[in-house]
């Protein structure tokens, strides 16, 4: 069945990225309107749940809420793992960006990005969240393929493009050629993984517990793929519970341990490029080697990782503009250009 609404554009429809961190919301003609983190809070009084905020309200709760309220990550490792949850969030949003939602309000048609490496099963979870949440139809774009485009490699063309995403729950590797994926492969490492690296390092090391967002503030502040040489290993204040008294304590941690903590993960990441690139076939390496390796996604800007991957790969790797954005952007692409209706699929 062809879908109208998406290939014959409506300027209400929308293109989501819904990411384990983040969820961010392109409008047809508009672009990215919304880059909220995908957290939920949920208030339960009396056997009766209700919602009370949702994205950058519900962040600020993380950690400091009562007992008769929780706040919910509705998706793990790049797939929905509270239906509900998840459902309430994606209506919050269509609400936003369309101001409220009015009795005459029109359904819109959505484009969504999945994990390469989805079941049917979760794609079905995607889509009828979306359906419940308010959207006529839904399409799906797999984020490798979405992050390509919004990067700018030419992936309708007959040349292999390799990209490298690294997303909240997920990384993404592939290798792309005439609008479709060539060879592709997908590993549940990404931003969670290093952030839950970072916190146990901490209470291991230093007898400390530190929360999500203390782990996430260190990643963003000294986090490295590598370990930096010794004048530059920057130093980081950082405050929890000493887990030997029980009372609040202060310690400094510095770049080089917390490459140490993510050593692991970020391996794990550069075998799934190297098993990527001893999978496709000789013409596509040949342009891989031309083209080099361009990574997208908040993981890509992890301190030095690009470096390092240029060193196991020996190919040129380099960090896309605006790697946040990228399959946001290359997701609303897909919704805006009939030209690149191939790449979407039902689900």
């Amino acid at each position: 069945m062809r879908l109208p609404s998406i290939l014959g554009l409506r300027s209400h429809d929308l293109a989501v990225d819904l990411g384990t961190v983040n969820t961010l919301v392109h409008v047809a003609g508009r672009g990215i309107v919304i880059d909220e983190p995908s957290v939920v809070a949920v208030e339960e009084r009396d056997g009766v749940t209700r919602v009370l905020a949702v994205g950058a309200d519900a962040k600020l709760m993380m950690g400091k809420t009562p007992e008769h309220i929780r706040t919910i990550r509705p998706l793990r490792d790049g797939v929905i793992a509270d239906l509900d949850v998840a459902e309430q969030m994606i209506k919050h949003f269509i609400d936003k960006v369309h101001g409220g939602r009015g009795r005459l309000q029109r359904r819109p048609g959505m484009v969504i990005s999945i994990p390469t490496g989805s079941t049917q099963v979760e794609r079905r979870a995607i889509r009828q969240a979306a359906l419940s949440a308010g959207a006529s139809e839904v399409r799906l774009i797999e984020e490798a393929l979405a992050a390509a485009l919004g990067a700018g490699l030419p992936i309708t063309a007959p040349t292999g493009s390799m990209v490298v995403d690294i997303g909240g729950g997920t990384t993404e590797v592939a290798v792309l050629s005439l609008s479709g994926l060539a060879y592709s492969s997908s590993v549940r490492v990404g931003g969670d993984k290093l952030d839950d690296a970072i916190a146990s390092h901490v209470r291991r090391r230093h007898n400390l517990m530190i929360g999500e967002a203390t782990a996430e503030r260190i990643k963003l502040t000294i986090g490295a793929a590598s370990r930096p040489g010794e004048e530059a290993d920057r130093p980081m204040r950082v405050k929890g519970r000493d887990l030997v008294n029980g009372i609040p304590k202060e310690i400094t941690i510095t770049e080089g341990e917390i490459a140490d903590a993510l050593a692991d993960l970020v391996g794990q990441i550069v075998e799934a490029v190297l098993r990527t690139l001893g999978h496709i076939k000789p013409e596509l390496a040949a342009d891989v080697v031309e083209q080099g390796i361009v990574m997208t996604g908040g993981g890509a800007m992890l301190t030095r990782l690009d470096e390092v991957l240029s060193a196991a790969t020996g190919l040129p790797v380099v960090v896309a503009d605006s790697p946040l954005l990228c399959v946001a952007v290359g997701a609303g692409l897909a919704l805006e250009d009939p030209r690149l209706r191939d790449a979407l699929s039902q689900g």
